[in-house]
């Protein structure tokens, strides 16, 4: 399984730490990946830079699962943003060091995402809706044999709700969706970084 210890995670020298060390880390995901002709950063390799595009190559019941998730969200209200959420948002926590460091501008919106920094082998995005106040850090860091990319979820508590839902959604995310998606990862890594072909910045 690709999910791995958090002391792992811990042991890299993110920024994530200090700035979310008050927000539970649900859990933290990585694969490895061989290395290609060239360097690589995060930066050039942007497995997020197109959510729809990431959820359509999901497995069908996976699909269905986000689909079900949307559907409900917007019958429900949950996707809405508490009026609070520009004040409580993690961009608040930036320093100007951070920002400058930063290739995107804090708050800028990626999908139903919002950007808090995306340093060249580090990126943090923010969810905050009726339903959680979630973030996810992406890491690249260089190994011996390649690199390996690490994925992790942090949730904090918006409501009663958020125990419930994440209770809820927990086996689907780790036994279905998170797996697919590093799979896909590594799928995309291959076809487009080490085919004799590959331009040297994608995705």
């Amino acid at each position: 399984m690709p999910q791995i210890s958090v002391k792992e995670f811990y042991a890299l020298p993110l920024r994530v730490h200090s700035l979310l060390s008050d927000v539970p880390l649900r859990d933290v995901w990585a694969v490895d990946l061989p290395r290609p002709r060239t360097r690589v950063t995060l930066a050039d390799f942007n497995p997020f830079g197109n959510q729809h595009r990431t959820v359509s190559r999901l497995p069908a019941p996976a699909r269905a699962l986000f689909d079900l998730r949307f559907f409900l969200g917007r019958f429900l209200r949950l996707e809405a943003e508490p009026q609070d959420a520009d004040a409580l948002s993690f961009v608040s926590r930036l320093t100007s060091e951070d920002r400058a460091r930063s290739s995107a501008a804090a708050g800028t919106r990626s999908g139903m995402f919002r950007v808090i920094y995306r340093f060249e082998n580090e990126m943090l995005l923010e969810l905050h809706n009726r339903t959680v106040h979630a973030a996810t850090a992406s890491a690249l860091a260089e190994t011996a044999d390649g690199y390996r990319f690490y994925f992790a979820v942090y949730v904090a508590n918006t409501s009663w709700i958020t125990p419930l839902y994440m209770a809820l959604i927990d086996p689907f995310r780790r036994l279905m969706i998170y797996p697919a998606m590093l799979k896909n990862i590594r799928a995309a890594w291959l076809a487009t970084l080490c085919h004799p072909e590959a331009p040297t910045s994608v995705l």
